[in-house]
């Protein structure tokens, strides 16, 4: 990645299984950036939801989305980059965090046949194998206006997906500016 660019925050997005926290703890640790899991932030009823077998819908995610958008607000008042874990399924999902502030996504692409493979293959704190069907029904891939976000197909060692993540964020024509992002003057925010 290019060192004279910032990192800035970058959220890890795709569905269960496609590798969110391995290749979002691996760019920040190369980026010395602060990782935030984004599992950890839903409230303790969406946990209980998905434990059981029940997938989320857009009322339920809507806290869980507020928490992820705190999170990109804070680090993006303090220049602290940060690579934050989040499925970001749907373009309002991604809608509401880019009115945290200036942040780019970088999904990840991974067959379906890879998914079930990881997923059935892992143990999951929450989210059983059985919801993967309905993460893939939810998941709107980015339109073309999305220029924030960077399609990244994943390769069998994890170091060479977050080279390509790394080359895909340097080749984006448009970096999202602070001064672009609701949110992130500073002089918005109480003395």
């Amino acid at each position: 990645m290019d060192p004279d660019r910032a990192l800035g925050v970058v959220v890890v997005m795709g569905v269960s299984g496609a590798g969110k926290s391995t290749i979002g703890r691996a760019l920040a640790r190369r980026r010395r950036a602060e990782f935030v899991e984004g599992d950890l932030l839903h409230p303790p009823e969406n946990v209980a939801r998905m434990r059981a077998g029940l997938p989320l819908d857009d009322d339920a995610r809507e806290p869980w989305l507020d928490a992820i958008a705190r999170v990109i607000a804070d680090h993006c008042r303090s220049g602290d980059p940060a690579v934050i874990a989040c499925s970001a399924l749907r373009r309002r999902y991604r809608e509401r965090l880019r009115t945290a502030g200036p942040v780019r996504f970088v999904l990840l692409d991974v067959s379906a046949g890879v998914l079930l493979g990881r997923v059935t293959d892992r143990a999951h704190e929450f989210m059983p194998a059985s919801l993967l069907d309905d993460q893939l029904a939810t998941l709107e891939p980015p339109a073309d206006d999305e220029v924030d976000v960077v399609v990244v197909g994943t390769r069998p060692n994890p170091a060479d997906t977050v080279a390509d993540v790394e080359r895909a964020l340097d080749d984006m024509e448009t970096w999202p500016e602070p001064a672009d992002a609701p949110g992130s003057d500073p002089s918005d925010s109480a003395p």
